[in-house]
């Protein structure tokens, strides 16, 4: 059976956020039968290849594929640059109209989509609304498919052991508060004051923690800042050559607790599954918050009516550490 999954979504966070989803397919399919169509970059296979997720990578040579209309008259060629004849399922991950009518002309069995309330699904049933939790997604899939399919968290013992012994190396004790603070893009004011973050991580030293701060290596600037403000501060990534997206979700598993804006590196830390405070500002922390055991959302919308996250004040945190 030949699956294709497709996502619109094109931040890491997005990918990241699809482990679940696509562990629970390969595993029923068999990673050489699933393939993953982005609307852009494929992640699983560059940054986030070492998480080690096994899956075939559509080739459109169609960049935005699904956001342009005149890509309606390319879908039906690529299945013959892939030498597949149809998919057995498409499953879309994305809810625009446009996006799956086209998505709808690569030949296909069975075809998933939330769209209109499932308007566009080959087979009309009763089914439950699931963007924002993936067990109901995959219970939808059953639905479809007549047959059963376990839901699988992704592990993260398949990241490679040479991760956490650097981990554990660059963290060895056990009373570190990670913080992550810098936000990927900047269409969206999903930064926290600088000031608020240096300053609870003073007060988190006066309870004899550990603060440490997930920085890359080229923010010069704002590691300076730091450095000169918080005494105690650690920022790992200066103290090892090792890098990438699994370091830091290794890294996470030596936290007491983290503290974290709306960004890649939450979901990174989140793979851990360790204790959370998350802080939202203009995106939908219902969507993108890591569905984790011990998570804490800190919504300015909900909490103060604005998508402001400056609203969020330090205590507001502070009394969750």
């Amino acid at each position: 059976m030949k699956v294709l999954i497709y996502n619109s979504g094109g931040g890491l966070g997005d990918s990241i956020q699809l482990f679940d989803i696509v562990n629970s397919i390969t595993k029923k399919f068999g990673d050489k039968n699933v393939y993953y169509l982005s609307a852009h970059e494929n992640h699983f296979e560059n940054k986030l290849k070492n998480y080690n997720i096994k899956l075939q990578n559509l080739n459109t040579n169609i960049k935005y594929f699904g956001f342009r209309l005149w890509h309606y008259f390319s879908a039906k060629n690529i299945l013959k640059e892939n030498l597949i004849s149809k998919f057995d399922l498409i499953i879309d991950l994305q809810s625009k109209i446009r996006n799956t009518l086209i998505l709808r002309q690569i030949s296909h069995n069975n075809f998933y989509s939330p769209t209109m309330n499932f308007r566009f699904c080959n087979i009309q049933m009763d089914y439950k609304k699931s963007i924002y939790d993936h067990k109901i997604l995959i219970k939808n899939l059953e639905k479809l498919l007549k047959l059963e399919i376990p839901f699988e968290k992704y592990d993260i013992n398949r990241i490679n052991k040479s991760y956490f012994d650097e981990a554990e190396k660059l963290l060895p004790n056990s009373n570190y508060i990670g913080f992550s603070i810098t936000q990927g893009n900047e269409y969206r004011k999903k930064s926290w004051p600088l000031e608020n973050f240096i300053n609870l991580a003073k007060k988190v030293s006066q309870k004899n923690k550990i603060p440490v701060f997930f920085i890359e290596k080229n923010k010069s600037e704002l590691i300076k800042e730091i450095k000169n403000n918080v005494e105690n501060a650690l920022i790992p990534e200066l103290e090892t050559e090792l890098s990438g997206p699994p370091l830091i979700t290794a890294m996470a598993t030596r936290l007491e607790r983290s503290v974290s804006i709306d960004n890649g590196l939450m979901h990174m830390i989140g793979l851990a599954n360790k204790p959370m405070i998350v802080l939202f500002g203009p995106t939908n922390s219902k969507k993108f918050a890591p569905k984790i055991d011990n998570i804490k959302v800190l919504d300015s919308k909900e909490m103060y009516n604005t998508d402001n996250i400056a609203k969020i004040t330090e205590d507001d945190v502070n009394n969750l550490i």
